[in-house]
């Protein structure tokens, strides 16, 4: 099973500890593209029209400064780097440690500056969008598109692909041929702050259960032992399955 998740916006930081080795990352086939989208951000971080390009407020100065620093910064696990409200839900910290073994097997965050990346990955925090248009390398989503394609189909394997991921980061990467028929977008009524919440919790109920799960009903049924959901097939061939989750 592959689960795909979303990065925050909101990360944590160390002020002391070993700097990024970009090539020492999960998916090495993607340092290439690691390396050419950190030059771009470094670059773009030391401008005075930074917040605009990045489409950010000029206020997270902190933010924007870290980008210059990206390759001297302290790095950190990618499971101790992402905060926020689906990062709380999941709360890898608290699972015992067959779930944990599952979450660091099963879990990959796609990343507008990493590409993907596991949760035992050390990096720096940064600043980007998938959506952003950095000078000196295009559309970010663009960039990645290719090489995910490689890597991503390559680790989701005969399993299902959960994809927890925002319509910004869909848009690196859609699973193609067979393996759109294992796709299943999670989708959650109501407002972003509860869909993110219950995305978060139902991946954590996926790695504690530990069903390597094959198919889309499948996956209903081991989330359906903690959620009310709906599964609905695709409209056509080479879109996803959608499964409707909430909480009880």
């Amino acid at each position: 099973m592959l689960i795909l998740l979303p990065p925050s916006e909101t990360k944590h930081a160390r002020t002391r500890g070993h700097r990024l080795d970009v090539d020492s990352l999960s998916f090495p086939e993607l340092s290439d593209v690691r390396h050419r989208v950190l030059d771009a951000l470094t670059d773009v971080g030391g401008r005075d029209d930074a917040a605009e390009i990045l489409g950010v407020s000029s206020n997270l100065t902190e933010d924007l400064a870290r980008n210059t620093r990206l390759r001297t910064t302290p790095a950190l696990p990618v499971q101790d780097l992402y905060t926020g409200v689906l990062y709380d839900a999941l709360d890898l910290g608290t699972l015992d440690a067959a779930a944990l073994r599952r979450a660091r097997r099963w879990l990959v965050v796609v990343s507008a500056l990493y590409g993907a990346v596991r949760p035992r990955d050390k990096v720096a925090p940064y600043r980007l969008s998938m959506a952003v248009n950095l000078p000196g390398l295009g559309p970010v989503a663009a960039a990645w598109r290719e090489p995910l394609d490689d890597v991503l189909s390559a680790a989701a394997g005969r399993g299902v692909i959960v994809d927890c991921r925002s319509s910004t980061y869909v848009a690196a990467w859609t699973p193609r041929g067979d393996l759109a028929r294992k796709w299943v977008q999670i989708r959650v009524p109501g407002a972003t702050h509860m869909a993110k919440h219950t995305r978060g919790l139902l991946a954590r109920h996926l790695c504690q259960v530990g069903k390597d799960v094959r198919t889309p009903q499948a996956l209903e049924a081991v989330a359906a032992d903690g959620f009310s959901t709906t599964l609905t097939a695709p409209a056509r061939t080479g879109q996803p399955w959608v499964l409707d989750v909430s909480t009880p």
